[in-house]
């Protein structure tokens, strides 16, 4: 199959770090964003209205803020031919997103295919602002300047699984579908989604994959529902929307539990499919089991009966969370399993912060990545990073003899 490219959404992209002046509202009610000049690389050289979306980006989805509005790029010496241009980027006030930012947040502007841009202030140390560096491969920038990098030919990336979820943390619309799977699915399924297990067991029959290669399959198997339930919610929405709405209620509720399906079955279907690789490597565990008070962990190895037997070895009891992306809720893990002091976490997410893993390392949690997502983190951090392959020999080695 195919993978789309980066360049079918963004055409480049600038970063740089927020100075005080263009931060502090208090100081610059103008918003205007100054030594830009780098950026006549994609927005050009003439004065231009852009419309654009202004988000303030947190590792914690629930304070993200996002805002709309119009946006001017010119030059503010345009009408004196005699001095060197001098380009700004003036954004209207009422941009709360922007408004919100601090002094060293970074700044990322992001031309898209649509003619629009997209604007995001994250700060400076957090997972997002590292994943964006590293979706637009562009340094952290070292100066007051802007580092500017286009997408094109000689820098595109395939949109696979790690940049879609970046994509989408963005709330840019993945759009590639795989269109010869939907008359099979429509007849198998009807106008509606089956459970998510059904679906996702749905997705590994169509890739007729086998177990083999635990840090493969996850991420095949992952990919292959990503985008086949794109494919069934396209065509499910657009039936939706043909037959009307009878008022703004009815459409807000039906977008709510658009968006709420789409929030629930990602982890869902990751549970999936490491619960069918599990189940392949004979691997002995209990799914979803109550262990102390209101604490489930997603997987208990070599199973909760062994938990709760006091007379068996605590250092044969393993845990594991599972979470497409963590962002900041990796702390959940923690309070889980209060017999087993280390705490594994499988993720999809790529590239988090050195000192978001720095702080999970001191609070005895383990990451446990696919070994294709393990190069989008930094040197320092892979040695301290499992592979799934990894998990499964700690998961085999506890329950020998059982």
């Amino acid at each position: 199959m195919k993978r789309g490219l980066l360049s079918s959404y963004f055409s480049g992209a600038a970063v740089k770090y927020l100075s005080a002046v263009e931060a502090d509202t208090a100081r610059s009610h103008q918003h205007e964003i100054n030594g830009v000049t780098q950026i006549r690389e994609i927005l050009g050289d003439i004065r231009t209205e852009y419309r654009a979306r202004l988000m303030l980006l947190s590792d914690n989805e629930d304070e993200i803020v996002t805002s709309e509005g119009d946006v001017t790029w010119y030059d503010s010496r345009e009408n004196q031919p005699h001095r060197a241009p001098e380009y700004r980027l003036y954004i209207r006030t009422g941009a709360d997103a922007y408004e919100m930012a601090s002094e060293g947040d970074l700044l990322l502007i992001a031309l898209k295919q649509d003619g629009s841009l997209l604007i995001t202030i994250s700060p400076r140390e957090s997972t997002i602002a590292h994943q964006l560096l590293w979706l637009f491969d562009l340094p952290s920038p070292t100066s007051a300047d802007f580092a500017v990098k286009r997408v094109d030919e000689g820098s595109d990336v395939p949109v696979t699984l790690p940049v879609v979820s970046v994509l989408q943390y963005l709330g840019v619309e993945v759009q590639e579908t795989i269109d010869n799977y939907l008359d099979p699915m429509l007849e198998r399924f009807g106008a509606s989604f089956p459970s998510t297990a059904i679906f996702s067991s749905y997705a590994r029959e169509s890739l007729k994959i086998m177990a083999d290669d635990p840090d493969s399959a996850i991420v095949e198997c992952m990919e292959r529902e990503e985008i086949l339930f794109r494919t069934f919610e396209k065509h499910l929405v657009w039936e939706r929307v043909q037959n009307g709405f009878k008022d703004v209620d009815e459409f807000i509720v039906f977008s709510l539990s658009v968006q709420n399906r789409r929030k629930a079955r990602a982890g869902l279907a990751l549970e999936n499919h490491t619960q069918w690789i599990f189940d392949e490597h004979s691997i002995r565990y209990s799914r979803d089991q109550v262990t102390e008070g209101q604490s489930r962990p997603d997987f208990l190895f070599p199973g909760v009966g062994y938990y709760q037997d006091a007379s068996f070895p605590s250092e044969r009891l393993s845990m594991l969370g599972v979470k497409s992306t963590c962002k900041d809720r990796w702390r959940q893990v923690l309070a889980e399993a209060a017999r087993i002091p280390r705490k594994d976490l499988l993720t999809l997410e790529p590239r988090i912060s050195e000192n978001q893993t720095d702080e999970m390392m001191a609070h005895n949690l383990s990451l446990v990545v696919p070994s294709s997502i393990h190069t989008t983190y930094t040197s320092k951090q892979r040695p301290a990073l499992l592979t799934l392959n990894d998990f499964l020999s700690l998961a085999k080695s506890n329950q020998i003899g059982l």
